[in-house]
């Protein structure tokens, strides 16, 4: 049998998703969604995996989408056989879903180039670290198309507006170092990979409920009003009181003693 496009480990609480299509620089074809969907079904299954690592193999992080999916095979109906939207129905959009509501904290580690709808899978990532030799490029405008896996919405959230027009108009490359001073990552790393499992453990140790609220918190300020805002934080604090690592937070501040989370 073929080596799955997506390779999937645990270790402890942290699990490590890798896209494996290095000599395609790790771009989407159908089977490495289907594959990834499997590989965060797995993560979620299993109550000890309180953190996950998305990284690339090879020398490229996720190159987007892979175009020799498309058909473009002279003929009758080429338009509507090279039609970019069903693929990005069934399966750019479900992934970006999944990640963006997945019950822990991800964490991207980008290893190499992120193209296209590969930029967005890194943004879709709670936290990105990359290589010093990363670098993210809006690679649409060249091909004809726009932003698509969530990267209309992402660029704009984590540049301002600015910034986000000028990389999506021209498909410039954009460089780790300089997608960090922007905000478009975290952070940078010689071993991504490392540094990402790093936060990943940590992270894992932390109240898990509590970061996955924060991010939906966070990811849905700007689409309220600030006295929409407070609503939903004052609802969001209720429903953690209720949570044993809230109980356990407070005792153990109160004690002087480090915490025992256990993300329920």
């Amino acid at each position: 049998m073929p080596e799955s496009t997506v390779l999937y480990e645990e270790h402890g609480a942290v699990a490590v998703a890798t896209l494996n299509r290095p000599q395609a620089l790790n771009s989407f074809n159908r089977q490495m969604h289907h594959d990834l969907w499997a590989a965060l079904d797995q993560a979620e299954a299993n109550t000890a995996i309180r953190a996950l690592v998305i990284t690339g193999a090879g020398r490229g992080f996720c190159a987007g989408a892979d175009l020799s999916e498309f058909d473009f095979a002279p003929g009758p109906d080429l338009v509507q056989r090279a039609d970019p939207g069903p693929i990005i129905e069934t399966q750019f959009n479900p992934t970006v879903r999944r990640l963006m509501a997945l019950r822990m904290p991800s964490i991207a580690a980008v290893n190499g180039v992120a193209a296209g709808a590969g930029a967005s899978l890194a943004m879709t990532c709670d936290i990105a670290i990359a290589a010093p030799g990363a670098s993210f490029i809006q690679a649409f405008s060249k091909i004809g198309l726009v932003p698509d896996a969530g990267g209309s919405w992402l660029l704009p959230q984590r540049l301002g507006l600015a910034r986000a027009m000028g990389l999506a108009l021209t498909g410039d490359k954009l460089p780790a170092a300089q997608a960090r001073d922007w905000g478009l990552i975290w952070d940078l790393a010689d071993d991504p990979l490392a540094a990402a499992t790093a936060m990943a453990q940590r992270l894992a140790a932390m109240p898990t409920q509590a970061l996955v609220a924060t991010r939906a918190l966070l990811q849905g300020a700007q689409t309220r009003t600030l006295d929409q805002q407070l609503q939903v934080e004052r609802d969001t604090q209720s429903a953690l009181g209720a949570t044993h690592d809230y109980i356990e937070g407070v005792m153990a501040f109160l004690e002087k003693r480090p915490p025992a989370f256990t993300g329920t």
